[in-house]
């Protein structure tokens, strides 16, 4: 208990806390700055790729670029819908009824489920977004199509460590079962779930909120 009270808070965004909390383990500052951290994600092929899409002429801007308004709206519903299928899950649901014997198996199942969700629309929304961005000015289309590089070569990474979160609330249940009696322990494995995914939803969402700035600044 001394220990966990002198623990450093841990600094970053709220799902990085968030995980560093239920995982618990210290979580030092990086010595490296973004580019050079970026550095470490990109091989060859794909810095090859962004420096053309950043030296290249984009092609001329349509006259027919949707409404960023119209976007926003578009955004912030595909948000909500996926926030409330984390909120409104009755597998999450406080004081839901606990099982004699808890499993962690629906739990996973359900987190595996939210992350496809929140997976195929930010990628189809950074989609739209580029389309967008490509008809608006030449030197939006440029920011598309460095958003579309960073996509290709940041996503395998992205996935691959947003899929250590089942594995990480799973010691977490179990942590909490050895611990606990089911009807108190149980419903806060579930808010912690929940402040996980919606964590990690706001963090998907960054790229999609990137592109609808500069779509409202141009």
């Amino acid at each position: 208990m001394a220990q966990a009270a002198l623990r450093p808070a841990v600094r970053g965004p709220t799902f990085t806390r968030l995980l560093a909390r239920l995982a618990e383990v210290d979580v030092a500052a990086s010595g490296q700055s973004l580019p050079e951290r970026l550095g470490q994600w990109l091989d060859w092929k794909h810095a090859l790729s962004l420096a053309a899409a950043l030296d290249g002429r984009p092609a001329a801007a349509a006259v027919d670029a949707p409404a960023p308004e119209d976007l926003h709206g578009q955004c912030k519903r595909a948000h909500e819908v996926l926030a409330a299928a984390i909120k409104d899950d009755p597998l999450l649901a406080a004081r839901a009824l606990a099982p004699a014997q808890p499993d962690y198996a629906p739990f996973r199942q359900h987190c595996l489920a939210r992350q496809r969700a929140m997976q195929a629309t930010v990628g189809r929304l950074r989609g739209t977004l580029r389309d967008a961005l490509a008809q608006a000015s030449p030197d939006l289309a440029r920011l598309a199509e460095v958003d579309a590089v960073m996509e290709a070569a940041l996503t395998p990474r992205e996935h691959a460590l947003l899929a250590q979160v089942p594995e990480l609330l799973g010691r977490r249940f179990e942590s909490l079962r050895a611990a606990g009696h089911a009807s108190t322990w149980l419903d806060g494995f579930r808010r912690d779930m929940q402040g996980v995914l919606l964590a990690e939803l706001d963090l998907r969402f960054q790229p999609v909120e990137a592109l609808l700035a500069a779509l409202r600044t141009s």
